[in-house]
């Protein structure tokens, strides 16, 4: 039984979702379907690609990563799917696959030919249900990936450009990379670059130390931890540490030492 997962900006409002599973369903019943998420901002390229790139790897070799966050459909840029790391990654070339194609190991790239896998019409604009849900379909079904297209080179597919943390001198520089539903700063900075005693600066704020919980200071205070991602996480207590501090995604976040 394959899995499939599903990543898109289209909202559970209008139906787009249910029309890419009715799809691959019709085509291979027997494919197991996991929601990872559709609430994607719209046209948020690098939220997508964050997402999939922090996702990926908690599923099992053989899974196959549907991504639609394609604010360019029917234009230029083009269908592909992706093979990494054992596991398909299916979507448009649009920088979507970045957080994948950096830390994957990505050995084989296939350009999407639909009347291959698919022949009839094609919706210009909803290349989801009507090139990538049948891909998706397709190697969920255990036909070979020969069948999608012509292989093309991983070296040529779309990366989003995007800074890495780095260190300067004894101080950290990096940026938060994304900003959850609770308000929380999730940044780029790896969890095991930071001493007990950092000291955290963001939105013209300090935090001082690192703690082990959001539970370990009072409401409505600042704190910072290794979160989930293991890389560093600035929250507020039962708040919302984006609003209060006016740090956006991309936002710099810098770390030194007590004794600086």
């Amino acid at each position: 039984m394959s899995i499939v997962t599903l990543t898109s900006d289209f909202g559970t409002v209008d139906g787009y979702v249910g029309e890419m599973k009715g799809e691959i369903l019709s085509r291979c019943p027997e494919a197991t379907l996991i929601d990872v998420t559709h609430e994607i901002a719209p046209r948020d390229i690098e939220g997508g690609s964050w997402t999939l790139e922090r996702i990926w790897g908690r599923f099992p070799e053989g899974t196959i990563h549907l991504g639609v966050v394609d604010p360019g459909v029917g234009g230029s840029r083009r269908p592909v799917a992706v093979h990494a790391a054992g596991r398909w990654f299916i979507g448009p070339d649009n920088g979507l696959l970045s957080g994948v194609l950096a830390g994957s190991g990505a050995s084989d790239a296939r350009l999407l030919d639909p009347e291959r896998f698919a022949p009839g019409v094609h919706s210009a604009t909803f290349h989801g249900r009507d090139i990538f849900a049948p891909a998706a379909a397709w190697l969920a079904s255990g036909r070979p990936e020969m069948g999608l297209g012509p292989e093309i080179e991983v070296a040529g597919l779309t990366r989003v450009e995007r800074s890495e943390a780095h260190r300067v001198g004894g101080a950290i520089r990096g940026r938060v990379a994304h900003i959850d539903r609770f308000g929380n700063l999730v940044t780029d900075i790896p969890g095991s670059w930071l001493a007990p005693t950092a000291l955290i600066e963001v939105g013209g704020e300090v935090v001082s130390g690192m703690t082990s919980t959001y539970a370990d200071v009072e409401p409505g205070e600042l704190v910072a931890v290794v979160g989930s991602a293991g890389t560093l996480e600035i929250a507020v207590r039962d708040g919302d540490a984006a609003s209060r501090l006016g740090v956006p995604r991309g936002g710099e976040v810098s770390v030194r030492t007590e004794r600086d």
